[in-house]
């Protein structure tokens, strides 16, 4: 079945009803507009497939989409634009890159407390243990110690020999290095009489090393009431001394593995039964302190 095309219906006209299609058609060509169409007008010269008439000039208001509209600096401002627009980027690579940073940090932390933890559980590390097996002092006699108290001094020597105690330790080393003390005191070590260096040496694990070490003093005072209190001790055949040893140790697990130099601090109360010659020592207990590593013991 063949489409059929309707006429468009004419344009409202403004001339009255009345006047003929000759007159109107003059009156329209007069008047430079298009005639109106007809039923023989072609379909190309038909109003609706004319192109639009040009708008006439003036001030429009254009609506775009908010998507859609690019936003251009002037140049004046294009440096400054350009600066701004880069620097949420550095700083998400300035965060990127402090994250990044922080994720190594904690991981290299957790590997170091894991290595820890299994050499610790593998080769149990125990502070070394110290004890004063004999003590000789000289020139703390009666006559010195009444000297003490008025005017002179007193240069005591003490020839001590140390035990260092390393057999709870049946996998672990010791290394001693230099720089270590050993000092007696009395009175609780307000009155220091003597000191000496404590000698470097290598302890194997389960090993008990006796050492000899010499100290001096050099310008000791005591106070009278000290000087009394210790000739009443000496008298009773029980003098409180206190032994300190300071030491630079190093721990070796097997033959590779050691830590860093480590304090160790033992400080260990001994009685004498006399200040003159070879006295007997009663040890009456050591407290050791080993630090930074201190949670090891």
């Amino acid at each position: 079945m063949a489409d059929r095309v309707h006429p468009a219906p004419p344009p409202l006209s403004s001339s009255p009803p009345h006047q003929p299609d000759s007159q109107r058609a003059a009156t329209t060509a007069a008047a430079g507009a298009v005639p109106p169409p007809t039923d023989t007008t072609p379909l190309q010269q038909h109003p609706s497939f004319a192109r639009p008439a040009a708008p006439p000039p003036g001030t429009y208001i254009v609506q775009v989409p908010k998507d859609q509209v690019l936003r251009i600096p002037p140049p004046d401002r294009a440096r400054r634009y350009k600066k701004l627009s880069t620097r949420p980027a550095r700083r998400r690579a300035l965060r990127r890159a402090c994250c990044c940073a922080c994720a190594a940090v904690l991981l290299i932390l957790a590997l170091a407390a894991a290595f820890a933890g299994a050499v610790y559980l593998v080769y149990r590390p125990r502070a070394p243990a110290f004890t004063v097996a004999s003590l000789s002092i000289h020139g703390l006699n009666a006559t010195s110690l009444a000297l003490s108290s008025s005017s002179s001094s007193l240069a005591p020597r003490l020839d001590a020999v140390v035990r260092a105690d390393n057999a709870r330790n049946a996998k672990v080393g010791i290394e001693y290095r230099g720089g270590g003390a050993v000092a007696v005191s009395y009175d609780s070590g307000s009155a220091r009489l003597a000191a000496g260096p404590w000698p470097a040496f290598r302890q194997p694990p389960r090993n008990v090393t006796a050492l000899a070490v010499s100290m001096t003093g050099n310008g000791v005072r005591l106070t009278e009431e000290q000087a009394a209190r210790i000739a009443r001790e000496q008298a009773a055949g029980a003098v409180p001394l206190q032994v300190e040893v300071t030491v630079h140790v190093r721990l070796r697990f097997g033959g590779v593995l050691r830590t860093w130099t480590i304090d160790v601090r033992a400080r260990c109360d001994v009685a004498v039964d006399r200040l003159d010659g070879d006295a007997v020592a009663v040890n009456r207990g050591c407290r050791v302190k080993v630090r930074p590593l201190w949670w090891w013991w």
